[in-house]
């Protein structure tokens, strides 16, 4: 099965939770390089679709793609899908000019990441979607970065319950709350329950 993304902070966490499943698990990187599709859906479950099919075809191998981000309230959902697009040649750059924008709403700066997941079979047996969920995680967007574990957005990502960001939490702290791991613990579950294993 083609874990289908570049990205190895995500790469790191989904082999953790499907980590003990029978069958070979690959990354992009262990393929020849393939152009990046265009990510062209209006939603994270309409790119997480495109993703899946798109590499599955490219790759000849079954695929579970996932198209994830951040939400922030006040920014009506922005940067949304376009969080990895969104200005900043770096993550410190990203946050600097989130922090622009927000600095003329009120806080609390209320935000959630949101991760949808698609899994497609091999092209031989025609792509069909097999599985596709979403998950989230609810929190709000601290007044500074703080941390330096995790990846992305985490270090401008409170969660309440911690405490913290989850640029200062463990790996461990953040993939039991975190929106990739639900996600990726809702495959794996339906991975066993559907018999595939």
């Amino acid at each position: 099965m083609l874990i289908a993304t570049t990205n190895p902070g995500k790469v790191r966490e989904i082999r953790r939770v499907l980590a003990g499943l029978p069958g070979a698990l690959v990354t992009l990187a262990d393929l020849a390089p393939v152009e990046e599709p265009e990510e062209t859906g209006r939603t994270f479950a309409e790119n997480a679709l495109l993703k899946a099919n798109y590499y599955a075809e490219s790759s000849g191998l079954p695929t579970v793609a996932e198209d994830s981000g951040l939400a922030i309230d006040a920014l009506g959902g922005r940067p949304g899908v376009q969080s990895a697009r969104y200005p900043g040649d770096t993550y410190a750059d990203k946050f600097a000019n989130l922090y622009r924008e927000l600095s003329s709403h009120p806080r609390l700066w209320t935000a959630r990441f949101v991760c949808s997941l698609c899994y497609v079979g091999a092209p031989a047996s025609g792509t069909p979607v097999l599985f596709t969920c979403e998950a989230r995680v609810e929190g709000e967007i601290a007044p500074g970065p703080r941390g330096t574990g995790g990846f992305g957005y985490d270090p401008i990502f409170f969660y309440p319950t911690y405490g913290r960001t989850l640029g200062e939490v463990t790996d461990d702290e953040k993939l039991a709350v975190s929106h990739r791991g639900a996600a990726f613990r809702q495959f794996r579950e339906w991975i066993r329950s559907s018999g595939r294993t």
